[in-house]
């Protein structure tokens, strides 16, 4: 555990890295007694911060288990997505912005009502859904050549840059999302191919992880905002001059490019 000073220190240094887009040498590195509770309260503290943003949704991340064993952890972790960081469908993502991104394909949920645990399923989630949709979200490390441990990245807001949502909102009435496969492409090239049960099984499932653990911070789902549940393949580097397109069996495509 780290003081409460420190706390403040460090939310600022990541503040002022993202901004400046000048990546910082390991947190847990500077502070190795640094624990997984001081990390979300350095993720808060930068959050306040950015006093002209507004939170529009919230992600998950960490939710395969390779990456999980990679990190050493049981569990995912989250972040919260701002106004600021989302970027429409056809307008470029510029990464002059950005630091060292890498692009995720993922199914966001869109909820008409608060979702607030403990004690939430993943069928409680499926019937608060209003929709789905495709989406991609850009993460990217305000942490050195992305050499992270689970408190680096979940004080730098799980990693998380911008999010590209798709237009079309589907019903999950009749759609098991464990089974909706996922084709990923860079440049007319096929990456990766992916289904929502890489996302701890299911995409409901993570959902319903993040009410829960959000309720230990007496935090919940607020109505109109949506979630990233997890990326349904492994994350991609990205760079100037690049075109990426996500097509979902059923939910449709999403494409975004880089400049």
């Amino acid at each position: 555990m780290i003081s409460e000073k420190e706390i403040e220190e460090i939310a600022e240094t990541l503040f002022k890295s993202e901004i400046e887009r000048k990546p910082i040498s390991p947190l847990t590195k500077r502070y190795p007694d640094i624990t997984i509770k001081d990390a979300y309260k350095i993720q808060s503290s930068v959050l306040k911060r950015k006093k002209n943003e507004k939170i529009v949704g919230k992600k998950i991340g960490l939710t395969s288990r390779p990456m999980q064993e990679l990190l050493g952890v049981n569990e995912p972790d989250y972040g919260y997505i701002t106004d600021k960081m989302i970027i429409l469908e056809g307008d470029p993502v510029k990464i002059s912005e950005l630091i060292q991104p890498k692009i995720e394909a993922e199914i966001a949920f869109v909820f008409g009502e608060e979702l607030k645990g403990p004690g939430v399923t993943a069928s409680e989630v499926l019937k608060k859904t209003i929709g789905v949709v495709p989406a991609i979200e850009v993460i990217d490390s305000r942490i050195k050549d992305w050499k992270i441990k689970i408190q680096d990245t979940i004080a730098d807001n799980a990693s998380s840059a911008r999010v590209i949502l798709g237009g079309k909102l589907t019903s999950i009435k009749d759609i098991d999302l464990r089974l909706v496969g996922m084709v990923l492409e860079k440049n007319g090239e096929i990456l990766s191919t992916g289904a929502g049960a890489a996302v701890l099984g299911s995409p409901a499932q993570a959902v319903a992880w993040l009410v829960n653990k959000l309720s230990e911070f007496n935090v919940g789902i607020n109505p109109n905002e949506f979630v990233m549940s997890g990326s349904l393949v492994k994350a991609e580097d990205v760079k100037a001059g690049d075109s990426i397109t996500a097509t979902f069996d059923r939910l449709g495509k999403i494409s975004t490019r880089f400049v």
